[in-house]
């Protein structure tokens, strides 16, 4: 009976899925509801967790729960800490999910819902999860190595030395708009920069509780930090109303830089305990909490998707970001389905902390299909609104003008919306102004807001929108901090071939050392995007997007390589499929980014452009002011893609290398142990 009864269970979820998923994919001209998403999404990934992960952890990847991890073998107590398989759960989904499923499908909603839905479950299924799972096993077998290491021990010198440069390139980009996320959400907001910087001490606190004060008692420190969290929030607003308080929070986008700059070195340098896995650890309890109450309030309200399924943007004139829906489509939702950062946490902290390889399924495979189920909650959430005041938030001034002209140019696109409109949303959501507000996470703050006010009381959408705010800003600083942290170990990897001492991870000069070098590179980049009079999103998103992906599939071919090394080839299509299709998608993207006349579209032709009206004085003083610095940036960002696309191709001519070279050596082995014909 109970045989029958799952079998009919699974039918069932097939079925609903496949409806799901055709009402979705067919639907023209007539408004969806948020409901069909949501059936889609659980549906796929039960069957995809179910059959495919599982399959992939036990037949392809061979998991031994009875062999020891790193972490029970090494524990220093500082890096390697066996931990709670639901702690490392928590750390891990905290680490990876940073703004890619949050900015990444609101920024990709001016192309409409249905590219985004359809990448978001399709992608994750097939390649994000396998992506994580793979490398995250690999890790562990190799005690907690970084990607960059195993790409050189398993590629050579040549592309595994092209990988390791490479990747802690590509993590310099990746953590810098992380910070640019936070920056333009939290700028001249005392609410939520109270809220954000209380969560730093509440995390420290729970860390040194777990440990000194009871230790073991996870679930009495999970309610003290939980309930601290809560009381954050109401501390924000308070903040926020007290005429002399605010004034210490409520500070321009350079100081937040700069406080995020610090942060970013102290989380690197303290130990795992104290600051990183607690806060990793709580900010996931609210990332999980808001994620089912989203999910609740939109199965409740199942509210219409007012973003049309398809827009005119997809061709590539989007006031958002230039470039059509394909390629661009999947270098912007980047984490939401397929990451290559989660690469770098699942060879970094995590492979440091599990206790047995059993949990790599779990831990692998079931955190990244929770993130791709954020970035379904974020598309949603920014397609309820009604689409011009999506633009109207997500439009920078520079492109659409200020007040009245931008909502004159954003309706004359055919997407309505009114001045008295868009100040009266500010003042409910607590704000000055709503108007450019670019980078996706005030838009998403308003979507979100919006659903729960419908759900929970609109008396209430300031609470909710800097509960947004702060979720946000909590998923984003847990993935900078273990970035961070992550960049560290792979640069000490590579100055120990150097120096052996900076290769020792628990040696505090070289902690220190490599962790500043780390944060001045990326602090850089964030101070870049921050100067930018477009809201750094045109200059540093794309270059995020295409990087990411380059760096998925990096890990890609290491996986592949590795199945192959060790007598699995036959299973090389598991990654090397995902490997294909993103190696097509970040080729053709940065040929466009590099190659294309449009100023709004490639990175030298920006340059060019704008250096051009620099020299025929045709720039505003405040935008000729920092035009010397946007247009180096600019060809800084050209130059990068090039490096960064050479990397890949030349990673991928060797790990063919390294594939066919051991395919040959096992059939000559297997020839040379065949007995003579005519004997036994």
């Amino acid at each position: 009976m109970k045989s029958l009864a799952r079998a009919a269970f699974w039918i069932a979820a097939i079925a609903l899925g496949a409806a799901a998923f055709g009402g979705i994919a067919t639907a023209r001209g007539e408004p969806i509801n948020a409901g069909w998403l949501i059936a889609a999404a659980v549906c796929v990934y039960a069957i995809g967790n179910r059959v495919y992960g599982a399959w992939v952890a036990t037949r392809v990847l061979l998991v031994d729960g009875r062999r020891p991890t790193p972490a029970v073998r090494i524990d220093d107590g500082r890096d390697f800490v066996p931990t709670n398989r639901w702690v490392v759960f928590g750390h891990h989904f905290a680490a990876i999910a940073g703004p890619g499923p949050l900015v990444g499908p609101t920024l990709a909603a001016q192309f409409g819902y249905l590219p985004g839905t359809l990448w978001i479950l399709i992608g994750a299924v097939l390649g994000g999860c396998i992506q994580d799972m793979v490398i995250l096993f690999c890790s562990t077998r190799r005690d907690g190595r970084s990607l960059g290491q195993m790409a050189r021990d398993e590629l050579g010198p040549v592309g595994g030395g092209a990988a390791l440069v490479g990747t802690l390139m590509i993590l310099v980009i990746l953590i810098s708009v992380l910070g640019l996320v936070i920056v333009n959400a939290m700028k001249h907001s005392p609410w939520a920069t109270a809220t954000v910087a209380a969560t730093i001490p509440i995390a420290v606190l729970v860390g040194v509780y777990m440990r000194s004060i009871r230790p073991g008692r996870v679930l009495e420190g999970s309610a003290i930090g939980v309930a601290l969290l809560l009381l954050a929030v109401w501390g924000g607003g308070w903040v926020d109303h007290h005429p002399l308080l605010r004034t210490w929070f409520d500070h321009g986008p350079l100081p937040i830089a700069y406080a995020i700059m610090v942060y970013g070195f102290l989380a690197a340098v303290l130990p795992v305990w104290l600051l990183l896995a607690p806060r990793d650890y709580l900010s996931t309890f609210m990332k999980l909490g808001t994620v089912a109450l989203l999910a609740v309030a939109i199965i409740w309200l199942n509210p219409v998707l007012h973003m049309p399924a398809l827009t005119q943007f997809v061709d590539g004139s989007g006031p958002i970001f230039a470039g059509k829906v394909f390629p661009f489509v999947f270098i912007t939702i980047a984490c939401g389905a397929i990451s290559g950062f989660h690469a770098l946490v699942s060879s970094g902290t995590t492979p440091k902390l599990l206790t047995d390889e059993r949990d790599i399924h779990m831990i692998g495979y079931g955190s990244m299909l929770l993130e791709s189920f954020v970035a379904l909650m974020a598309l949603i959430a920014a397609c309820v609104l009604e689409p011009g005041v999506f633009f109207a938030i997500n439009t920078a001034p520079g492109v659409v003008g200020e007040g009245a002209q931008a909502v004159a140019t954003i309706s004359s696109w055919g997407f309505p919306v009114a001045l008295d409109q868009m100040q009266a949303l500010a003042r409910e959501m607590g704000e000055a102004t709503l108007f450019g507000r670019t980078g996706g996470a005030p838009s998403l703050a308003v979507g979100m807001a919006s659903i729960f006010g419908s759900a929970f009381g609109q008396g209430l959408l300031a609470v909710w929108y800097h509960f947004a705010i702060m979720f946000e800003a909590i998923f984003i600083l847990t993935t900078l901090d273990a970035g961070t942290r992550v960049g560290r170990f792979m640069l000490q990897d590579f100055l120990g071939n150097f120096v052996p001492a900076l290769g020792r991870t628990s040696w505090y000069p070289s902690v220190l050392l490599c962790s500043a070098l780390v944060v001045g590179a990326w602090g850089y980049f964030l101070y870049i995007g921050v100067i930018d009079p477009a809201g750094g999103v045109n200059i540093l998103w794309p270059l995020f997007g295409i990087s990411n992906q380059i760096l998925a599939a990096i890990a890609l071919c290491v996986g592949t390589a590795i199945l192959v090394k060790t007598g699995r080839e036959r299973y090389f299509w598991v990654t090397g499929l995902p490997l294909a299709w993103l190696t097509a998608v970040t080729s053709t993207a940065a040929w466009h980014k590099v190659m294309s006349d449009d100023p709004r579209l490639g990175f030298f032709a920006g340059a060019n452009d704008l250096a051009m009206k620099l020299a025929g004085g045709l720039l505003p003083p405040e935008k000729a002011a920092v035009a010397p610095q946007l247009i180096f940036n600019q060809r800084l960002d050209g130059w990068l893609t090039v490096l960064f696309v050479a990397l890949l191709w030349l990673i991928l001519a060797d790990t063919g290398r390294v594939c066919l070279r051991h395919l040959r050596r096992s059939r000559q082995a297997a020839s040379a142990a065949m007995p003579a014909r005519g004997q036994a």
